[in-house]
């Protein structure tokens, strides 16, 4: 500790964005001298939509010491193992987005280049066949992988559903309980330096002033620090993700949860469907240039698989970014940092990237510009790899049958975006470049899926014997399908870890298969029913 080391973090906004931030901030800055206050208005409220997310949320709990089946219990969470996308292609038309590779690859060559080649030779199925967290999914059945599995289970990737609302409660009584000190009001006034506009305090509506060194901007879509006190400017991406509306309600079902979220493209957008354990989140996401509000509620409710549990709420936002995510001293995160819409889960992946970005490179109080701009420039490449994989969504589809399709299928997208589809188009090729969070499964997922077909394969796949890759594909495909036969299904695995009953059979049991014993919540099960996260 030295006399430029910061004594003072202030949050302003909770929901999950805040108490993300609270809960990391008190379990890395735990010095002894930095201090990490939340300001947060309970009249204010919080948007509370996103409820899917993708796998590295598991490391950001596990860095937290957050015992998963805790977590999951708190949240009414579910297990995630992907994304079916249904219609996005062409109508009628679906498609899974697994966690996790396809297969694995031979001789250097990567497996979905074996499939390109194999496919060409015989009627192969899709290549999510090949994926165990999709055949996982299709079938129902989950159970995480134990640490020292050995067969084909650890290619199980997962993430988690769950209540926004009760994950941003679950980590306030963590963040609280590591010396973070919560401050109920809203902020009237803003106090700034004069000679570089630094924010220095916040008064709040009581009267209340609450000084700081650095501010970390967790108040929504309106940024009061990082654009109304420090006029940021934001960068919009309508003109190549037009969905600038959405539409959600909570509704009942019967029957386990779906260990997967399902996106159906309607006529002028799409809708989600994510499974909790006491209810269905749904919405519907679109655009307000050829849908009215009250028609967008309407088809929404219309398509719900139980009846509504709450009125529906209307949300506008404009997706893009703020042209800094760190500005002077304020760092803004979620809303205020920016948005992409939901349609790959990645909101909250966003707040745990900048919170990650921000304490690798946390500073003192002389706030060294290396240190921002880096900051910046890592977010912003985030961001920009984000949005270029929700447009190809749009980009990529066939439909013909509305107004808002024929604008999406034919507009201009990103040089970026274009030079991958360039690049896949040709032999199928991918390359993750730089920080890029999606890699080569889900491209292949989605460019497959919504049919972009490569013209040929890598010539590196012709160095091997088609024999044997034919063999070794259809080993791989038959070991994820015996393995999740074995695993027990989604439902009784949340039942198991509430400490509930399994739900009784309604028919007899398939036979075992050869190739290992049936499943069972034994210790030695190949499958992880600790509480510890991976």
């Amino acid at each position: 500790m030295n006399e430029h080391t910061i004594r003072s973090v202030v949050i302003l906004g909770g929901g999950t964005a805040g108490w993300m931030a609270a809960a990391a901030m008190a379990r890395f800055l735990n010095n002894g001298v930095t201090r990490v206050t939340l300001i947060e208005s309970e009249e204010i409220g919080t948007v509370g939509v996103g409820e899917a997310t993708i796998p590295p949320l598991r490391t950001f709990n596990s860095m937290l010491g957050i015992d998963e089946h805790a977590f999951i219990r708190e949240t009414g969470g579910t297990y995630k193992l992907g994304i079916e996308f249904v219609g996005w292609g062409d109508i009628g038309e679906r498609y899974f987005h697994p966690f996790g590779a396809h297969g694995h690859d031979l001789g250097g060559v990567h497996f979905h280049q074996l499939y390109l080649r194999e496919r060409q030779r015989r009627v192969l199925p899709d290549i999510s066949a090949w994926s165990m967290s999709a055949v996982a999914a299709q079938a129902g059945k989950f159970a995480p992988p134990a640490p020292q599995a050995q067969s084909a289970v650890k290619d199980l990737f997962y993430a988690y559903h769950f209540d926004a609302v009760r994950y941003a409660g679950f980590l306030r009584r963590f963040a609280e309980r590591n010396g973070v000190q919560r401050i109920e009001g809203k902020v009237v006034a803003v106090a700034q330096r004069p000679e570089d506009g630094h924010v220095t305090a916040l008064k709040l509506d009581d009267g209340q002033t609450v000084g700081g060194d650095l501010f970390i901007d967790c108040s929504g879509f309106r940024g009061v620090l990082i654009e109304e006190t420090l006029e940021t400017g934001y960068e919009d991406w309508r003109h190549w993700l037009p969905c600038d509306r959405a539409v959600a309600v909570p509704s009942a079902y019967s029957g386990d949860p779906d260990p997967f979220t399902r996106a159906t493209a309607r006529g002028s957008g799409w809708q989600w469907r994510i499974p909790l354990q006491q209810r269905m989140g749904n919405g519907l996401v679109y655009c307000s240039d050829f849908q009215q509000a009250d028609d967008a509620e309407r088809e929404l409710l219309a398509n719900l698989e139980g009846a509504p549990l709450a009125a529906p709420r209307h949300l506008a936002f404009t997706t893009g970014r703020r042209k800094l995510a760190w500005n002077r001293n304020v760092v803004a995160l979620g809303l205020a940092s920016g948005f992409i819409e939901p349609l790959e889960s990645t909101s909250i992946h966003l707040v745990q990237s900048g919170i990650a970005r921000l304490i690798a490179l946390f500073p003192d109080r002389r706030f060294d510009p290396v240190e921002r701009d880096e900051y910046n420039a890592q977010m912003h490449e985030l961001y920009a790899d984000v949005r270029d994989f929700v447009i190809l969504h749009y980009k990529a589809t066939r439909r013909r049958d509305t107004p808002f399709w024929d604008r999406c299928r034919t507009m201009d997208i990103p040089d970026s975006l274009a030079r991958k589809i360039a690049l896949f188009r040709g032999k199928g090729r991918v390359f993750r470049e730089n920080r890029e969070l999606f890699a080569t499964t889900s491209w292949v997922s989605v460019c497959l899926g919504q049919d972009i077909v490569p013209q040929e394969y890598e010539p590196a796949v012709d160095a091997l014997d088609e024999e044997r890759v034919a063999g070794a594909l259809e080993e791989m495909r038959r070991e994820y399908l015996d393995i999740a036969g074995r695993l027990p299904s989604h439902g009784d695995f949340l039942r198991h870890i509430s400490g509930q009953p399994a739900a009784p059979a309604v028919a007899p049991a398939a036979p075992a298969a050869a190739a290992g014993p049936t499943f069972s919540f034994a210790s030695e099960s190949p499958f992880d029913f600790s509480a510890d996260p991976l």
